[in-house]
């Protein structure tokens, strides 16, 4: 059964899912994934991307190893955009990867919550940066950003939750989003697109 025909049990979610097929897929080098998104982290997608580039540019358009990272004078990394605590935190990143000795294939092999566990020990790193490392870089089907300002945003209209709290917002979009396992990354996925383009306001 795809992903689609599961899903569109949820006859609320149906309609969002008749455009793109989301293809999931595994992506090398998980240290400069994690990394893309310390450096992403309240910025715009496209501002980001910029700030991305330069960080490749440091070293001549390559995607660094740890050790290249670790080695990088902080103030280079001022200058193409980076505060002084996502000079920290990436730094922080790079240095947990090579004490931890952990390669792409460990993780891959891991459960989400292990990796969320694993992960969220480095200063700068929360859940939502993991479970976005686990949705976009290591390919997990099965994952829920509850903290996700758009997906609740999207859930919101789409299924016009009332709440008073923010507690009880994660109660009510987390029991709905059950119902989509095991393929709440791809319902999250066409929640975005659709509150990026075509959402009511």
């Amino acid at each position: 059964m795809s992903y689609k025909t599961f899903l569109k049990n949820d006859l609320k979610l149906a309609p969002l899912l008749n455009e793109d097929t989301h293809v999931l897929k595994r992506r090398k080098n998980t240290c400069i994934r994690l990394i893309v998104s310390i450096i992403s982290q309240q910025l715009s997608t496209k501002v980001a991307k910029i700030i991305f580039d330069r960080f490749l540019d440091l070293f001549e358009g390559k995607e660094p190893s740890c050790e290249q990272v670790l080695s990088m004078d902080p103030l280079k990394l001022r200058g193409i955009g980076l505060s002084n605590s996502k000079v920290a935190y990436v730094q922080n990143v790079a240095q947990f990867f090579l004490d931890h000795k952990i390669t792409d294939n460990q993780l891959y092999k891991m459960d989400p919550e292990e990796v969320v566990v694993l992960l969220t020990q480095i200063k700068g790193v929360g859940r939502w940066t993991v479970e976005m490392l686990l949705m976009f870089s290591l390919g997990h089907e099965n994952v829920f950003a509850v903290d996700d300002l758009g997906i609740q945003q999207a859930m919101i209209k789409l299924y016009n939750i009332k709440y008073e709290t923010k507690k009880e917002l994660h109660t009510k979009i987390i029991a709905k989003s059950n119902k989509w396992t095991p393929y709440k990354t791809y319902a999250c996925l066409h929640l975005w697109k659709w509150k990026d383009t075509k959402a009511p306001v």
